[in-house]
Parts: C-alpha cells; structure tokens; sequence
C-alpha cells in the first residue's frame, strides 16, 4: 500500500538558509510518527512543507490522492469574553451535523463539553476541543504541532494517550512534533530525530539508544521514557476535569 505522504531529497530554506537537507520519510496508513529535534531544527518547517504551505527548495513531497489532513496547533487566540459555546465553535466555517460534533467530542474525551463556553475551558480541555475540529474531517492523518505547549507531563500523558485512542478508533495515521520526549516517544511507533536532517529514526528504544539522539538530548531521559512506557502500558482515567495544565484560560498564540 502506498504512504500517505513521502518526502524525496526534500530540501527546505528561509531567505538563502537551508533549515532541512535531504530528508526522505513516509507515512504510512494507521502509524504514529514523532518528530523531535531541538529548536531550530526543521521541525515545525517540516510539517508545512508536508501540508503544502511551504515550498520545497528540492526535492518533492508527494501526497496521496484526496488526502484528508486533521491539523491540532499548538495553540489559538481566542477571547475568553467572546460569547462561544464549544459546539458554535465546530460549526465555524462550515456547520456540521449534531452527531458528527458529537461524535468527534466524544473521540476526543470531551463528550459533555458541547454546550460549555470556550472561555471557561481549562487548557487541557481546549486542546481536546481543537482535537474534535480536527476530526471533523475524518482525517486519513492527525498533524500536531506540539499541541501540548502549557501543559505538564501528567496532563500531556493523558492527552496522548487519547491520541493513542483515537488512532485505534478511527484508524488514522498521527504525525506529531513535541518537545516532551519521554511521554511521546512511548506512545509512538516511530521516531525521526531531526537537526537540520534526519539524524536518526526508528522504534522509540532504538532512537533513543542512538548516539546522534543521546548527542542532541543526553543520556539522562532513558530513565523516564522507561517510567513512562510502563504507566502507558497500563489503563488510566480519562477524567478530564482532572487534567494539569496551566492558567486555565490561556490561549494565546505563542511568539513565532
């Protein structure tokens, strides 16, 4: 079966400065994928280029015919005094049936948020708001873009492991990019760790038991990759009135 999206020589730059060099990757049908890389490495630039808003310098990035991508961000700029259930909010552009909402609330394991307003969602609970847009699109691929910023570990634990969820449940690929290591990684079937270019990628043990990993993030997250493969092994609440996060109503864009 060909891959939902794969990438040849792919080559990225910003005024005259390549950010990425020959990075050749696939997506295959149902599989969670992980970007890391430490700032500056491609990451972000990366996923633009997968979606179409950046063109390649090189290279190609080839698609699958009617592709439909589900996009999380890391975050929206919303004014927490706009008068806005969570239900109005999927309804905007394009209205969509009240099981079709429902179902995607659901999916994202905020079934009883439909009528809250978006102002009095805590973060955890808006990330998942912006999980169910994304499933509105019966998306082939999930693309998060470190949709956990604001939240701990704990709290960027439970939202992927409702990541982990909704791929079983809908049989979609996820591609992600995020910064909390040990938590993602866990939960992935494959890693890409990237600094400019691929540096390595495989299962989350051989990534992070390789020397360019260990180079760009040190020895000291095997530890806790194995303390958090082991709690994801084992069934949790998906209460989401309990999840940590930060400031409850802060959705602000972060600074580019």
């Amino acid at each position: 079966m060909s891959p939902l999206i794969e990438t040849r020589n792919l080559r990225l730059a910003y005024g005259g400065r390549t950010v990425l060099r020959d990075v050749n990757i696939k997506i295959d049908r149902g599989e969670i994928v992980t970007i890391v890389g430490p700032n500056g490495s491609g990451k972000s630039s990366l996923l633009r280029a997968l979606i179409g808003a950046v063109r390649p310098l090189e290279g190609s990035v080839r698609r699958a015919p009617g592709l439909r991508i589900g996009y999380v961000p890391q975050s929206l700029a919303i004014d927490a005094t706009l008068p806005l259930t969570v239900s109005r909010f999927l309804n905007l552009p394009v209205r969509v049936s009240a099981d079709v909402a429902h179902a995607a609330l659901v999916d994202a394991g905020v079934g009883d948020l439909g009528q809250r307003q978006l102002g009095a969602l805590s973060g955890g609970q808006f990330q998942r708001v912006l999980l169910a847009r994304a499933l509105l699109q019966q998306p082939d691929i999930l693309i998060l873009d470190e949709a956990t910023q604001g939240l701990d570990q704990p709290g960027s634990a439970k939202f992927y492991q409702q990541i982990d969820a909704v791929r079983r449940t809908r049989g979609c690929a996820v591609l992600m990019v995020s910064h909390d290591l040990h938590v993602v990684m866990a939960a992935s079937d494959r890693v890409l760790c990237l600094n400019g270019h691929v540096c390595c990628e495989g299962t989350p043990q051989v990534v992070a038991d390789a020397p360019e990993y260990r180079a760009l993030f040190g020895t000291g997250t095997e530890g806790a990759l194995a303390l958090y493969r082991h709690h994801h092994d084992h069934s949790h609440s998906h209460d989401h009135d309990h999840d940590h996060d930060h400031d409850a109503h802060d959705h602000k864009e972060p600074a580019a």
